[in-house]
């Protein structure tokens, strides 16, 4: 009976302590859920599993291949119904990545808003959010603009929301991405949330990035420097 007692009360002791973890890591965020929270403190452990799994790491690079029909040919409907047309690209290194409010990579918009911050005067970040896996955007082209930009700052462009995956209802910047007919060389498509592809200067694609794979780790950084 004593050993339960011990048990219960030290169950309880870690339960409390996690609960505070949670509070002090959320302190600054606006109407976030409570699973919203609980993923954001999570984060660093999350990754971590991830990468010693091997969890949705892939990596591919382009081995001097171009694209086949112009990335700058491209355009799609921003968050605020406005058209936003590609050309407007040229001559920037562009990131183009899936996002979604309730995933365990959520908090990497925030890592996204960091590169961006130092990087924007020659570098864009595109984010398309889709809910494509698992449900974990549900929400409307309101409210996911309201939350990123008030618990993470962001102020990268976002698009509507719409589809990644491959169908007949996928977003035509992903059909470029994941199609060598157009893109030159990948057809790789999104394998989670926080997929990451890399456009060069000249509308060439040169990365693809797996979800467990940071904005901010070494590799993608050399990635966006080459």
């Amino acid at each position: 009976m004593k050993k339960i007692k011990r048990f219960l009360i030290v169950l309880l002791f870690l339960v409390g302590v996690c609960f505070i973890y949670i509070q002090i890591v959320n302190r600054n965020s606006i109407n976030m859920t409570y699973r919203q929270k609980v993923l954001k403190a999570v984060y660093p452990v999350f990754m971590w599993i991830a990468k010693l799994t091997g969890t949705n790491a892939k990596e591919l690079a382009n081995t001097d291949k171009t694209s086949v029909v112009s990335f700058y040919s491209l355009k799609d409907t921003l968050n605020d119904g406005s058209i936003f047309y590609f050309d407007q690209l040229k001559g920037k290194k562009v990131i183009l990545v899936n996002t979604a409010s309730d995933c365990g990579y959520t908090d990497q918009y925030g890592d996204l808003q960091k590169l961006y911050e130092t990087n924007k005067d020659h570098l864009t970040i595109i984010g398309f959010p889709a809910n494509d896996f698992k449900n974990q955007e549900k929400g409307d082209d309101a409210s996911i603009i309201t939350f990123c930009q008030r618990n993470y700052g962001v102020s990268f462009l976002l698009m509507k929301k719409s589809s990644v995956k491959k169908g007949v209802n996928q977003n035509l910047v992903f059909q470029w991405l994941t199609d060598a007919t157009k893109n030159g060389w990948n057809n790789e498509v999104p394998s989670w949330n926080f997929t990451k592809y890399i456009v060069n200067e000249n509308g060439v694609l040169t990365n693809y990035f797996g979800s467990t794979i940071s904005p901010l780790s070494d590799v993608f950084k050399k990635a966006i420097e080459k």
